[in-house]
């Protein structure tokens, strides 16, 4: 411990004994690092913070939802710092004063590029941030940022939502002539080799169709044969005269009671809009015309004295029942012999020539496609002008200025004090170390014990420095000197550090 002690004392008095090369060292460096120091330009950041309130009065079906608005604001963020918007920012704050040509124009937003940040925070909040090198530009650039932000933002997509709705205007114009003459061809294709056949659509869809139809009288003819054949039976076993009084004169027999239930079927169906043509109308008249030769044959029932029999009211009623029934019968075998004959007719077309039904149904498909298309592009249309009139009537986004922006009285860099600090610490260091290491380069000896550690020779003894008072005299002045250089470099420090203060006082 002993020696490390002599080696530190040895090393204080050899850059003691070289101060004045430490003192004009340090106050190199400090000088020439103050310079340094002094030229890092200030940058001074003002900072403001926005609230975007998402706000929407339609569903999501018309294309305005919570991502749309959210993929609109990140499109501001992002075009906010473009070329236009910047050179705005230049030609509306103070930056107009230091600008003469379009070079330096394009100078000052290339340096706003790099100095404008937009940072997009949590719950649709957004900082705008602007480094300058004075605190009111910095201050004014923000705020303009700040206008043009709210800006865009407010007027919205209401001119690309114009332009949308006439591209779309264009288009449905173009597939509305398009679709027309698509009908025109299906018609025209339909007219020459469909007309005979019944049915709509194409040739598989009207078999189809039909062979429902088929499956469905082939139902109904079943469940009339067997609700015939119940009625039958009830009449095999109901006599058609019970005993009784005489019957009136003149009674209806069961032809006339059949005559009468056609004439009430027909007279239905055409109070239901049948015409005379209707399968169903057909069936009937034909069968009126047999049950009107019958009645006029048949003689009328009842008759006069005391053995005379009635007609069975029962018996009556099922053979009225019948006769409806033989009609329903009767009129389900017809309209399945049309079905099946517009079954064959369609299966012979169908086999007859495949290129019709290809062409039929390439004509068919190109037709759906565009309807298809026509219909989309008219919905979206309707969408488009939906959203264009909620967003000149209302505002889909509001904004809230949170933090306005702020004036920096501080910048943000370089911290000039630390700096001068730092360098006043670095000289001092530099200078010490300069003196030490002469002291290594130069062979000296300040103890005997490194004298005789040199040479190997034991060393008898020391003599001391004589100082006169001339001497000491001399070396006062020369302290006072050294001192007073010392604490010149003090206040050199003292009195930069003083300047940066103004300096920040006189830009705030």
């Amino acid at each position: 411990m002993n020696g490390l002690f002599d080696e530190l004392r040895i090393a204080i008095h050899s850059i003691w004994m070289r101060r004045w090369l430490a003192l004009g060292v340090a106050w190199g460096v400090a000088v020439v690092g103050w310079l340094f120091v002094a030229q890092i330009p200030s940058s001074y950041e003002s900072t403001a913070r926005v609230f975007a309130q998402m706000q929407t009065i339609l569903p999501a079906a018309v294309g305005i939802t919570p991502a749309d608005q959210q993929k609109d604001l990140d499109t501001v963020r992002q075009t906010l710092t473009s070329a236009d918007n910047l050179e705005k920012v230049v030609r509306g704050t103070d930056l107009a004063n230091t600008v003469a040509t379009d070079k330096d124009v394009a100078d000052r937003v290339a340096a706003l590029q790099q100095a404008v940040k937009i940072t997009s925070e949590q719950d649709n909040t957004f900082t705008i941030s602007v480094a300058q090198r004075s605190p009111r530009i910095a201050r004014q650039v923000v705020q303009k940022l700040l206008d043009l932000f709210v800006e865009q933002n407010l007027s919205g997509d209401k001119a690309e939502t114009t332009s949308t709705l006439q591209f779309l205007d264009q288009q449905l114009a173009q597939k509305q002539k398009q679709l027309q003459d698509a009908e025109t061809k299906r018609e025209a294709f339909q007219n020459q080799f469909l007309g005979s056949l019944p049915g709509t659509g194409s040739i598989a869809d009207r078999l189809a169709a039909a062979r429902a139809q088929m499956s469905q009288v082939d139902s109904d003819l079943a469940a009339a044969q067997s609700s015939l054949a119940v009625v039958n039976g009830q009449m095999a076993g109901t006599p058609a005269s019970v005993p009784g009084a005489a019957a009136s004169a003149g009674s209806a027999g069961p032809a006339r009671a059949r005559l009468a239930a056609i004439q009430g079927q027909l007279a239905d169906a055409r109070a239901r809009g049948y015409t005379e043509q209707h399968p169903d109308v057909v069936a009937l008249k034909s069968q009126l015309a047999a049950a009107q030769a019958a009645a006029r044959n048949e003689p009328l029932v009842g008759g006069t004295g005391a053995g005379a029999r009635a007609s069975n009211p029962l018996y009556l009623q099922l053979k009225s029942n019948q006769a409806d029934k033989q009609a329903q019968v009767a009129a389900a075998l017809s309209r399945k012999r049309q079905l099946q004959g517009d079954i064959d007719a369609i299966s012979a077309k169908l086999t007859g020539d495949s290129s019709q039904m290809q062409e039929q149904s390439q004509i068919e498909r190109d037709y759906q496609v565009l309807k298809d298309s026509y219909d989309k592009l008219l919905s979206d249309r309707e969408d488009v002008r939906l959203r264009g009139q909620a967003q000149s009537q209302t505002d889909q986004i509001k904004f809230s200025v949170l933090d306005q922006p702020s004036a920096p009285r501080v910048p943000t860099s370089p911290n000039r004090p630390l700096l001068l600090t730092g360098v006043l610490i670095a000289a001092l260091a530099v200078g010490g170390g300069a003196a030490f290491a002469m002291t290594q380069v130069q062979t000296t000896f300040p103890t005997a014990k490194r004298l005789e550690a040199a040479t190997g020779l034991s060393v008898i003894g020391s003599i001391g420095e004589a100082v006169t008072k001339a001497q000491i005299a001399q070396r006062r002045r020369q302290l006072g000197y050294f001192g007073g250089g010392a604490a010149a470099l003090v206040v050199a420090w003292v009195a930069l550090l003083g300047v940066e203060m103004l300096q920040r006082g006189l830009a705030a």
